[in-house]
């Protein structure tokens, strides 16, 4: 089924980029900006790609997607300003 996103405010829809952390090649992980095609960076094992896309995303107030090896989402943690913070106990 196709997921279908409504977007009344063009500048807001522009401006939000999710970052994944998702796997590279054959090995090792990336960050990916959403709508990129280009990885940002490429790291060793997961925690440190992890932990650069955090950084990232405090530093832009933005969202961070984790995947799993086989590109299902694993997590994910917003670091912006969220008018509908989520009810769970995670963090």
């Amino acid at each position: 089924m196709a997921k279908v996103v409504v977007v009344t405010n063009r500048e807001e829809a522009m401006a939000k980029k999710d970052i994944h952390v998702v796997p590279h090649k054959d090995q090792g992980w990336a960050t990916r900006k959403e709508g990129s095609e280009r990885v940002s960076s490429t790291h060793r094992t997961q925690n440190a790609a992890i932990n650069r896309a955090v950084g990232e995303a405090k530093k832009e107030g933005l969202e961070v997607v984790i995947h799993r090896k086989d590109g299902t989402i694993r997590d994910s943690d917003s670091y912006g300003n969220d008018p509908n913070p989520p009810k769970d106990k995670k963090h």
